[in-house]
């Protein structure tokens, strides 16, 4: 017997063990009611910026969310705040007495033509991950949809920078020592749309005669000028910020080869003393003075805003990228019609 609960308490340490090492999440599977409910919630407010939490299971390598609920529009205000974590609370309640997923796995916001890289948006992230292990947040964008594509992805932190974070340490020795870059921030999770078959056959009896959609009109869409107008304006304003930091560390350089420069003279300066000081038969003075101010180490400026203001930019770039080789395709079938 001793022998058959010592097995049974090592199977058991075995499989605990081997349960804490989880898989890699691949797939954000989402139902499609969730992505109407999202869709509703953004567009009704847009263009404020609004959020809402995910609900749903964290089954191996899937994440699956199978229902949401928006959070009421906060002020800076800590009883607002309050008022706005009871709600999530009785929110959660409610959905558990009436035999709903209550699981929170990650949430919802809304943005303004991709512009999610944010400190908050990190730190929201970091908050989660204390009580979560796997979350993620799925970002909607209304003024890209506008354009006939669903802007919507998945995203979550990557795990070195996670770990680069809590140290709070994103100095250039440290980046090159993680070998971390502005594209290692963020992972953006394929997400996968799913719907019961009972929903799918009812989608089908309600889909039109014609195969023509809404969506197909907004993609014929020939003015694309104020969609590209805020991009570029966005994207000057990223520069413009960019441009700040870069004069931010070239300050610190300029400080520190003027401190080194100081270090130096004052080291040669105490050589002679020493020198002095020997043959004079005197016992030399340190070489190194830790109350000197010139010894004193200047911080060198976080490179985690730098970073994130180069992802907008990628953003911004990309974005306006695509936008004009579809105005380019649009313009040239609508001129092959004209001409035919």
């Amino acid at each position: 017997m001793a022998n058959n609960s010592g097995n049974m308490a090592r199977s058991f340490l075995q499989v605990a063990s081997t349960e804490e090492v989880a898989p890699s999440l691949r797939v954000v599977q989402i139902e499609g009611l969730v992505i109407l409910k999202i869709i509703k919630h953004c567009k009704e407010f847009s263009p404020a910026l609004v959020t809402g939490q995910l609900l749903g299971l964290d089954v191996g390598s899937v994440l699956e969310v199978t229902n949401c609920f928006p959070f009421p529009i906060r002020e800076e205000d800590e009883e607002i705040e309050a008022d706005g974590a009871n709600y999530q609370l009785e929110m959660m309640r409610c959905l558990r007495e009436v035999n709903v997923d209550n699981n929170t796995v990650g949430w919802y916001q809304s943005t303004l033509l991709g512009s999610f890289q944010t400190v908050e948006l990190i730190e929201t992230f970091m908050n989660y991950q204390e009580n979560i292990r796997r979350c993620v947040c799925i970002i909607y964008d209304p003024s890209r949809s506008n354009q006939g594509v669903l802007a919507l992805k998945a995203l979550k932190l990557s795990d070195a920078f996670m770990e680069l974070y809590r140290s709070n340490n994103f100095t250039g020795e440290k980046l090159r020592e993680r070998n971390l870059s502005w594209v290692d921030i963020f992972e953006e999770i394929p997400i996968k749309v799913s719907n019961s078959a009972l929903i799918s056959a009812f989608m089908t009896e309600l889909e039109a005669d014609s195969p023509i959609t809404q969506c197909d009109y907004d993609r014929l869409q020939l003015s694309t000028n104020p969609f590209m107008e805020r991009n570029v304006e966005f994207l000057i304003e990223c520069m413009d910020e960019l441009s700040m930091e870069q004069q931010k560390f070239q300050f610190y350089y300029r400080n520190l080869s003027r401190q080194q420069a100081q270090q130096q003279a004052w080291l040669q300066k105490r050589r002679s003393e020493n020198m002095a000081r020997k043959a004079a038969g005197e016992d030399p003075l340190p070489e190194e003075d830790p109350s000197n101010p010139i010894f004193k180490p200047i911080p060198e400026p976080s490179r985690l805003d730098s970073f994130l203001i180069t992802n907008q930019i990628a953003n911004f770039c990309n974005q306006i990228n695509g936008v004009s080789g579809q105005s380019f395709n649009r313009l040239y079938l609508m001129k092959a019609l004209q001409d035919s």
